[in-house]
């Protein structure tokens, strides 16, 4: 009887200390900025490093909506006249990708190059 009791206090003292460690600091990711405009990326080229996550913030400052979109990468992300969002990128190999904006095709283009 008295075996499963010392195996219960084991545990619960394990639960305790586990709960008790502080929690692993969220890993610092490098951001940059990419703003529409005018019907235009900018910057139209974003370089980032090659093999690590990173954040996009993204803001519309057109008078209508525009959507970020790329293929390459498997996002898409529209956002409202005004509005600014943000996208994580899991790391990249070295390369470039391309992407676009959705409601203004033939003008809004860039990429991200990884190096």
């Amino acid at each position: 009887m008295e075996k499963p009791l010392v195996l219960i206090r084991t545990l619960l003292l394990l639960c305790c200390l586990c709960c008790a460690l502080p929690a692993p600091a969220a890993e610092e990711l490098r951001s940059y900025t990419l703003i529409a405009r005018d019907g235009r990326w900018d910057p139209e080229t974003i370089e980032v490093p090659a093999g690590q996550r990173f954040r996009l913030e993204i803001s519309n400052e057109n008078q209508g909506p525009e959507e970020f979109e790329s293929r390459e990468l498997r996002k898409e992300l529209v956002l409202a006249p005004g509005a600014k969002r943000t996208l994580v990128f899991a790391p990249l190999k070295p390369g470039s990708y391309p992407f676009f904006g959705e409601f203004h095709p033939k003008t809004a283009a860039g990429r991200i190059v990884a190096k």
